[in-house]
């Protein structure tokens, strides 16, 4: 049985414990939470009868085997070497840290030299498989357009205004580079994306304000000469990237992997 720690307190970790206390995760052992949230961190393992956590170095000390972020990106960047200095595989779901090329590559080459995995959950997005297979079939324009409710952007004060809230408006066009550093927590999928196709420089990501929309939608299009394909993902709320990570360590679990 694998050990699995989860750092974060929030819903998504919320998420992952429920499918854990009905039983979806059997082929594993909840170990520990950290939070730097006390309160949401006791109460979260107290949850999962499991212990809290209130410094990382404490929950890798119990010889995990995965460490499921569900964080934030500032928690990977500081925190992200460590786990695999320690020789714990990571599942992540704050994947706009990974836009910083520099910080991927340094991770890319620790997890090689200490011969453990990095697992990228596909969020509120799927489809890798696919979008791996026709990179490699010559250059390929790859975009990303997402459709959102206003009410999602009114902590982006660079983006947001109050005709929004009546006027449908594309409020950002550029690189999954630049939508990250605007949109720090709201793009994490733009940035998987572009990791599994073309990369954070070279994808065109677009995101539309719609008034009295709910939800995400994210449309992600892949065409070179030899294959044209388009993925349209809805989803009401972001809960969905919360069951992408139970879904991905049953998948690393299963006899037969997806």
């Amino acid at each position: 049985m694998k050990r699995i720690g989860i750092a974060g307190s929030g819903k998504l970790a919320e998420i992952v414990v429920e499918c854990y206390n009905k039983g979806l995760l059997n082929d594993y052992e909840l170990v520990g939470i950290y939070s730097r949230n006390e309160i949401t961190g006791t109460e979260l393992a107290k949850a999962a009868k499991t212990k809290y956590f209130s410094n990382v170095s404490s929950l890798l000390s119990e010889k995990i085997d995965y460490l499921i972020e569900v964080a934030s990106r500032e928690f990977l960047w500081e925190n992200l070497a460590k786990v695999l200095e320690n020789k714990t595989n990571a599942i992540l779901l704050s994947i706009g840290a990974f836009a910083d090329k520099k910080f991927y590559e340094e991770m890319y080459n620790l997890a090689k030299k200490n011969e453990v995995k990095i697992h990228i959950a596909n969020g509120a997005v799927g489809g890798f498989d696919i979008l791996r297979t026709v990179a490699l079939m010559g250059e390929t324009k790859t975009t990303f357009t997402t459709h959102k409710g206003p009410a999602s952007l009114r902590d982006t004060k660079a983006i947001y205004s109050e005709e929004l809230e009546t006027v449908e408006k594309e409020v950002f066009r550029g690189s999954g580079v630049d939508a990250i550093n605007l949109f720090p927590r709201k793009v994490n999928v733009a940035v998987a994306t572009s990791l599994a196709s073309v990369g954070p420089e070279n994808i065109l990501v677009s995101i539309t304000s719609v008034p009295n929309f709910v939800g995400d939608d994210h449309r992600v299009e892949m065409k070179n000469d030899a294959a044209h394909i388009v993925l349209d993902m809805y989803s009401k709320s972001g809960i969905i990237a919360g069951y992408s990570v139970v879904a991905l360590l049953r998948n690393l679990a299963s006899p037969i992997m997806f």
